[in-house]
């Protein structure tokens, strides 16, 4: 069960998965034209040649991590499936020997249709829904494909536009969501019967602040249709057992209130924010009487720390909870039973913990991915029969994994609160004065900051980087408060724990200003912005992607897509308060003339989530900026570089980056390029020395410290 239930989760991919090639468009040369200085042919050349060294280098690093483990298998009642982005292939289980065969493939969707992004199986696997993406845009379509007979494709695939999300009830009858300029309001019953297939709407949203979505309880009983705004919820059912019967409401929405819903043994276990402080505790209902009055609390997080994730199986209830790390409770739910929780320890370097959902799922175990910025997904599974946590895929034995460091720290923000930081690094703590820092931040949705595995980052530290991960408020790292305590009149909190971060590394000995990079995407982009016009001296470079920038005109301007959805976490500026909180911290309303830190932005042509407008009024005046305080009288003479300005324009409209690995590998080789020109970092030079400290540890291979 995810928590957090909004459009920008459905989305998001790991760029590591997709490692299909596919014939690309040319690089496009026109990056490094919009500077605010004229970089020569030999700057140009430099910056082209490091590009060129990166690219090469990461794909050597994504080939050597091409063997760790990832969500992309999965099983059916007779069949294990394999899905590479592209296709996805089958064969019968206990037949490992057997080939492969092609059932779907992402070409099904039509042209221009090319990356599979999620997979359904009907229950009793005659069936398969899969939602292939529009290259360079968001647009999906569903493809179902018939799987019973001798041939597999003896039915030609039936193809349903703008589809988003979507579970099977039964084998003939399946329920979705449509997406329509971003909003997400409609669901559908699909019927496949013999004679016919009908189409019905069973939903419709009639609040634009709400985002609706489809899932499904993991005993495969419910249907569910999950309606969400920022600051409250509504969940209906659909019981599978009368598919063709319309939905259930369990409890209509009130405002503060969030719940997500479970199903076992005809009760709904369900999580909602009426817990201490109002974080999420699991509650009971019959499933006969669902509604607020009937919900009987079973178990609440334990003080400092707050639950993330539930998976419920047959008597027990598994929790992803937080405090400084992450952690697995296991409650039991039988009556027969006292209900008593037991704590799992994860490894120290553990980050990340990702759930195996898709498929068949046994209702008695609970298998998962655990992993960190740096450290490559670990499979674990949790038995509730044996009652035992145990590794089943760890293929980091076969790579020689140089030993790294976990540090968690935490900084005091300006009106005292404790911000939670986490540190990579290889060298230890004391020695990390004169390492290159690149810090990550986001702090918005109450999303937590992503840090699953990503082979760019582990290259970096085995350069000798340290790698900060901010935990500001505004994100989702300690539950829902922390996400309020950095939401709409309190949203320059996260930009003040963000400078703190920084402060708090430097003082500890990390890094210095000189060598220090922030990096940010999308709404990321609010608080990066905003700490490069007030502290613009903590950072040498920094690099943002599909950046939000000027939040106070979208905000204004009710015809775009997201900005009803979203007044819930940045406020409505048709009211004064909010407007002038918004003009205090907005990015691009409040540059002025001073140094920046060189600044390398990435943004797509046709993003309709960050419209380009905003980010090029955002280039301007910041360019301007800079232009006007190194021309002043006297500037210059203490100006050893002209800070730069560049606008790396992308086509297509892809928010999240490209799916195709040589495009997503093109990018980050541009912004490690930029990275070690600004802040004056030789590349080989870099790579020799990390070699030699390597060289210099005992032993060959080494685990993470824990």
């Amino acid at each position: 069960m995810n928590l957090i239930s909004s459009s920008c989760l459905l989305l998001l991919r790991s760029f590591s998965r997709n490692i299909h090639r596919r014939n690309i468009y040319p690089l496009i040369s026109r990056l490094y034209t919009e500077t605010t200085v004229e970089l020569s042919k030999d700057q140009l050349q430099k910056l082209r040649d490091q590009e060129q060294r990166f690219k090469r280098r990461l794909h050597s690093v994504h080939r050597k991590f091409a063997v760790v483990p990832e969500n992309s298998e999965f099983q059916g009642r007779h069949h294990v499936y394999f899905e590479d982005g592209k296709g996805i292939y089958r064969s019968t289980l206990g037949h490992d020997d057997q080939e492969m065969l092609e059932v779907c493939n992402a070409d099904w969707g039509g042209d221009g249709y090319g990356t599979i992004q999620r997979v359904r199986l009907s229950p009793s696997e005659t069936m398969l829904a899969v939602t292939v993406k529009k290259d360079h845009h968001e647009e999906t379509r569903c493809v179902l494909v018939h799987l019973g007979g001798l041939i597999l494709r003896q039915k030609a695939p039936l193809v349903l536009d703008n589809v988003l999300s979507f579970e099977w009830a039964t084998d003939d009858v399946l329920y979705y969501s449509t997406q329509e300029t971003l909003r997400c309001l409609c669901v559908f019953r699909l019927h496949l019967s013999n004679s016919e297939v009908k189409t019905t709407l069973v939903y419709e949203e009639k609040d634009p602040e709400f985002f609706v979505e489809v899932s499904r309880s993991r005993d495969q009983r419910l249907v569910t249709i999950n309606c969400c705004s920022k600051i409250s919820s509504e969940v209906w059912f659909v019981d599978s057992k009368t598919p063709l019967l319309f939905p259930t409401l369990i409890q209509s929405r009130q405002p503060g209130l969030l719940y997500h819903v479970e199903h076992s043994d005809n009760c709904l276990f369900i999580l909602a924010n009426t817990g201490a402080n109002q974080e999420y505790q699991l509650l009971r209902a019959p499933l006969a009487s669902p509604s607020m009055p009937h919900w009987v609390p079973l178990f609440s997080a334990v003080p400092g720390t707050v639950i993330k994730d539930m998976e419920l199986l047959q008597d027990h209830c598994v929790f992803t909870v937080k405090d400084s790390q992450c952690r697995v409770q296991i409650q039991t739910l039988s009556t027969k039973e006292p209900r008593q929780f037991n704590t799992h320890q994860l490894p120290h370097w553990a980050c990340d913990l990702s759930p195996q959902r898709v498929g068949t799922v046994d209702r008695g175990s609970f298998g998962f991915l655990l992993s960190s910025p740096v450290h490559p997904p670990v499979r674990y599974l949790f038995s509730s029969r044996e009652q035992k946590l145990s590794v089943t895929e760890d293929n980091t034995k076969h790579i020689s994994l140089t030993e790294f460091n976990t540090t968690r720290l935490q900084a005091t923000s300006q009106d005292g609160t404790m911000v939670p930081l986490t540190l990579l690094h290889m060298p230890a703590l004391s020695e990390l004065h004169k390492a290159p820092l690149l810090l990550h931040v986001y702090g918005a949705y109450g999303v937590d900051l992503s840090m699953a595995f990503s082979p760019e980052k582990r290259m970096l530290l085995e350069d000798g980087w340290a790698l900060a991960y901010c935990h500001v408020r505004g994100g989702g790292e300690r539950g829902l408060a922390w996400h309020q305590a950095g939401s709409v009149l309190q949203k320059r909190r996260g930009v003040e724990d963000l400078a703190s971060c920084i402060q708090t590394l430097h003082h500890l000995g990390v890094s210095r200003p000189a060598l220090t990079a922030l990096t940010a995407r999308s709404a990321g982009a609010v608080l990066a912005g905003a700490l490069c016009n007030h502290n613009p001296l903590l950072l040498k470079a920094v690099i943002l992607q599909a950046p939000f920038l000027d939040v106070l005109g979208t905000m204004q301007d009710p015809s775009l897509p997201l900005t009803i959805e979203e007044r819930g976490e940045w406020g409505d500026p048709l009211m004064r308060e909010h407007r002038d909180n918004i003009a205090s911290y907005c990015p691009c309303h409040n540059i002025i003339p001073q140094l920046y830190p060189s600044t390398l932005i990435t943004a797509y042509s046709e993003d309709r989530r960050v419209p380009l407008s905003g980010v090029m009024k955002y280039v301007q005046r910041l360019k301007k900026a800079i232009q006007v305080c190194t021309t002043r009288d006297g500037v210059n003479k203490r100006v050893a570089r002209v800070p730069v300005v560049i606008l790396d324009l992308q086509p297509g409209g892809d928010h999240f980056g490209p799916e195709d690995l040589n495009l997503s590998l093109n990018e980050s080789a541009r912004q490690l390029a930029f990275l070690y020109t600004e802040l004056g970092l030789d590349h080989q030079k870099t790579r020799r020395r990390q070699k030699e400290r390597s060289n210099n540890l005992t032993g060959k291979s080494h685990r993470p410290r824990n």
